[in-house]
């Protein structure tokens, strides 16, 4: 049985079912509105999955941070001054048991009503992926919602310590926290107090956070002594890590079928290794993907961490980023395969998500075609799982300021917003395209047929052979703006050349003698190549296929994905 490439699409539901035009800046949830579990309907599943996905990452899931609360269901309103907008960040967990109550119909039904969401999931042939949030949490975090006989993070903590290795926490003994001036200037009816002051999530060891720092959060111990040459108390197994396996655990024993890991760096591989190890006893097929941006970690993080796929971020996206761009010239795609020495298997390519610059923002490129010929190279390089973000797939824009989340071409993640060209293929919950224009029903079609590109034999399960080092310096290949390569099983051979340019390319493709030895096609004889998206398609001999090329027309920000066969 061909193993099925892993196609995720991610969304938030807070923003993707939100229906509301009508929007005021820095809006609270009555005035903007929120998406429910509910909008994500078996239509809008079935239409998604026809786009060639088969897993769903969605985002803000575990109840976070929120400002406004619901006091008559037992939820308090939180304090804006440790709180990221409106609707706070989905990674400052205010509680790992439970779901964000405002994605919920019913607040008291709210885990019913993912659960639902799940189910629906799997009748529609795809699997769930939510966050799983380790490294840090809110700063007002409690659970009610823990297992008996379960102790709240930091209940038995002793707070005189800067570390103990029993502890969930690091504190700062006899100091009180102090959140940035500005945070205070902005509400100056408000007063947080922590004292002993906790160590900030992004690894800052002092009282005195800024408004750069993620001030919201709180760093978590896994038994690592940051301040004493980082050394390692593993033995016994620290509290937090059984605390974090059960959590998991939590959420797989609902259905859960993978999780996306955020900032998995901040935490020690060992963690991982033991964790992982055992959800994947019980769970012998759950999904683990790692945001890790450090390259020097990848192996590790793979081979000792048991991770399946980690973020490509500072390898292809940012390298595929600057040749939309053209910024760097394509041939340069090249040195993310070479850097990766063999990992290329493990790696998630992707061209949007929630932290990065929407493709048509003014930030990024402004053009909504530029992408595809990426889009191609993100799916079809390798064996790993391609992403894409609701939204890239009608050219959402992230026009504007939302509240807390300026004007940088992000759709925020903070705020109760909307997306609005999202909103034009949603139609109000008929998901049919309806009010989308010509342009991006078929930016929508392009998208929809690179990805279920992903199930060709070639793609999903060959090998990968890259000819830009016989073809870079040909007169006739511009390697600046084409990039080419091969993709190969022993019964489908594919010749993928992708056009990054703003003109019509004319290359000569020359496919070398060594890589035809590799996909053993035999010589002299004919070859015949059809384009997979298109009418196209042409013969050659393998000779002059190895010393001359074969003429092609590829059209401005396009691709072929040529099948050879003899």
């Amino acid at each position: 049985m061909t193993k099925e490439k892993i196609i995720i699409y991610q969304l938030l539901p807070r923003l993707f079912g939100n229906k509301n035009t009508n929007l005021v800046l820095n809006g609270s949830r009555v005035e903007n509105g929120s998406g429910k579990f509910s909008d994500i309907t078996h239509k809008a599943l079935r239409e998604i999955k026809k786009m060639g996905v088969n897993h769903i990452w969605y985002t803000g899931i575990i109840e976070h941070a929120i400002a406004e609360g619901y006091p008559e269901h037992g939820i308090l309103k939180g304090n804006p001054l440790v709180i990221k907008g409106k609707a706070g960040s989905p990674y400052a967990i205010a509680d790992y048991y439970d779901v964000n109550p405002d994605l919920s119909d019913n607040v008291n039904e709210r885990m019913e009503e993912f659960q639902e969401l799940v189910s629906r999931t799997h009748q529609n042939g795809m699997k769930a992926i939510i966050d799983f949030v380790p490294n840090h949490l809110a700063r007002e975090y409690k659970s009610d919602k823990n297992p008996k006989g379960t102790k709240d993070f930091g209940e038995v903590d002793d707070k005189n310590k800067s570390f103990s290795a029993t502890n969930n926490y690091y504190y700062l003994p006899n100091e009180e926290l102090k959140l940035p001036q500005e945070l205070q200037d902005k509400f100056p009816n408000q007063q947080y107090t922590e004292n002993p002051a906790k160590a900030t999530g992004n690894d800052q060891f002092s009282a005195y956070p800024n408004s750069n720092d993620w001030y919201e959060t709180v760093k978590l111990n896994y038994g690592i002594d940051y301040l004493n040459g980082h050394a390692k108390h593993f033995d016994p197994i620290p509290d937090t890590w059984h605390k974090m396996k059960d959590i998991l655990l939590y959420w797989a024993q609902k259905g859960v079928d993978g999780f996306r890991c955020d900032m998995a760096e901040m935490v020690p591989v060992e963690f991982w290794n033991w964790a992982i190890g055992e959800l994947k006893h019980e769970f012998p097929d759950i999904l683990f993907i790692a945001e890790v941006y450090n390259p020097q970690l990848y192996e590790s993080y793979i081979r000792q961490g048991k991770f399946d796929y980690l973020y490509d971020k500072v390898g292809l996206y940012d390298t595929l980023k600057a040749v939309i761009r053209n910024e760097q010239p394509a041939r340069n795609i090249s040195n993310c395969w070479q850097a990766l020495n063999g990992l290329d298997q493990h790696m998630l390519r992707f061209l949007e998500n929630h932290d990065e610059q929407r493709i048509a923002s003014r930030f990024f490129s402004g053009e909504t075609q530029k992408a595809i010929p990426a889009m191609m190279v993100s799916t079809c390089l390798h064996k790993g799982p391609a992403m894409i973000y609701f939204g890239q797939e009608v050219g959402e824009p992230a026009v504007g300021e939302s509240g807390f989340s300026g004007d940088d071409g992000r759709t925020t993640i903070f705020d109760y917003w909307n997306v609005p060209e999202h909103q034009k293929w949603m139609n109000g919950g008929a998901f049919d395209e309806g009010l989308l224009s010509a342009s991006q029903i078929n930016l929508r079609k392009s998208y929809a047929e690179l990805l279920q590109l992903g199930q060709e034999p070639a793609i999903s399960t060959g090998e990968f052979y890259d000819i830009m080092w016989q073809n870079t310096n040909m007169n006739s290949f511009n390697s600046d703006r084409i990039y080419a390569f091969l993709r190969h099983t022993k019964n489908q051979k594919l010749l993928i050349i992708c056009n990054f340019d703003s003109q019509t390319q004319f290359p000569h493709v020359v496919i070398p003698s060594h890589a035809l030895e590799v996909m053993q096609i035999p010589r002299p004889i004919k070859i015949s190549l059809t384009d997979k998206l298109s009418s196209y398609a042409t013969t050659i001999g393998t000779e002059e296929l190895i010393n001359q090329g074969v003429k092609l027309e590829i059209s401005a920000y396009n691709s072929l994905i040529l099948e050879l066969k003899y």
